[in-house]
């Protein structure tokens, strides 16, 4: 049977917990999506707490190491439990840095040892196969002018996606100036609400005038669909395409292009953007910037890429290369 919780541990856990979500909102910068992160997270291990009789304010380093063993019992993957902590960790250090209590009871818990997952990586002709077959669709003969639109859009997310590498929350919040027909570069709003500058090859231009050109001919005397502000407009709540309508078109591309669509998301072309440069040469803080990375450990996962590339390197230039031992 469960523990019954104390409301009031409950309500004394949730108002620190409140405190640590304004700064992280207010300092940091944090997203929706992270502060609700945080509030799932953090809300569980008061709900924990509470059915303990204590709360955030008044935890020991055995009360965390009590949830950390109970997540386990409950399932949990090595990277969920250590999410988990790191949202513990960095309440706690705010409760003591703001005087709200005299310890740290997380600062000497280490996180559940973890091997970091290679990201998905589709190959340059895999991509390649996708752009062919979006393409394909816009010029299909069959479809309607309204099939034809929508086809164009997904052509025009598409080779921007893989020209730029921006994270999909990024990509469908680009506002209708980002079109400028003489824009070789995009102002984007990443994590944090800063902005970095992102070169915009030629295929993506075309790819974007395209799309607006069709747009512009659907629209013709008619009013316009969707949210004039956005690039991408739709008629969802937040005024542009989603998400996951994103994620969803391209799985449907990739299985007409004969790939998994397992395989596909819009973060693997993230990951296929980066992985793709540093093949060819590319400078690995050259990439973070791109990424919108604030620390290079972010981007350093596809140093798997870097190593291949070196070892090639050695294999194919250095003296002693062919030498038998």
């Amino acid at each position: 049977m469960k523990p019954r919780q104390d409301s009031r541990a409950t309500e004394r856990s949730r108002a620190l917990i409140e405190l640590f979500l304004d700064m992280i909102a207010s300092e940091r910068g944090a997203s929706r999506n992270t502060l609700e992160a945080y509030r799932r997270d953090l809300d569980d291990y008061a709900g924990f707490l509470s059915a303990k009789r204590t709360d955030a304010g008044a935890a020991t380093t055995e009360d965390i190491r009590a949830y950390l063993a109970e997540l386990n019992r409950r399932g949990f993957a090595a990277t969920s439990v250590a999410r988990r902590l790191s949202a513990i960790r960095q309440l706690h250090r705010f409760l003591y840095g703001e005087g709200k209590r005299g310890d740290d009871p997380a600062a000497v818990l280490e996180g559940p040892r973890r091997g970091r997952p290679l990201p998905k990586v589709l190959t340059v002709k895999d991509v390649t196969r996708l752009i062919t077959a979006a393409h394909a669709a816009v010029s299909a003969a069959e479809a309607s002018a309204a099939e034809r639109l929508r086809a164009a859009r997904l052509a025009c997310l598409l080779e921007v996606l893989y020209a730029t590498g921006l994270r999909v929350s990024e990509l469908v919040a680009l506002p209708a100036g980002a079109a400028r027909a003489d824009a070789e570069t995009l102002i984007v709003r990443g994590k944090g609400n800063k902005e970095r500058l992102v070169p915009l090859g030629e295929a993506a231009r075309r790819a974007m005038r395209a799309y607006l050109d069709l747009r512009a001919a659907a629209m013709k005397g008619k009013k316009p669909a969707g949210d004039a502000r956005w690039l991408f407009p739709s008629f969802g709540a937040s005024g542009h395409v989603t998400r996951q309508h994103v994620g969803r078109e391209l799985k449907a591309l990739a299985a007409t292009a004969g790939i998994d669509p397992r395989k596909m998301s819009p973060h693997v072309l993230r990951h296929a953007f980066a992985s793709h440069l540093l093949q060819n040469g590319a400078d690995l803080r050259v990439v973070q910037q791109l990424l919108g990375h604030a620390d290079v450990s972010t981007t350093q996962i596809y140093t798997h890429v870097l190593d291949e590339r070196l070892k090639s390197l050695v294999r194919d230039l250095h003296p002693l290369a062919d030498e038998k031992a």
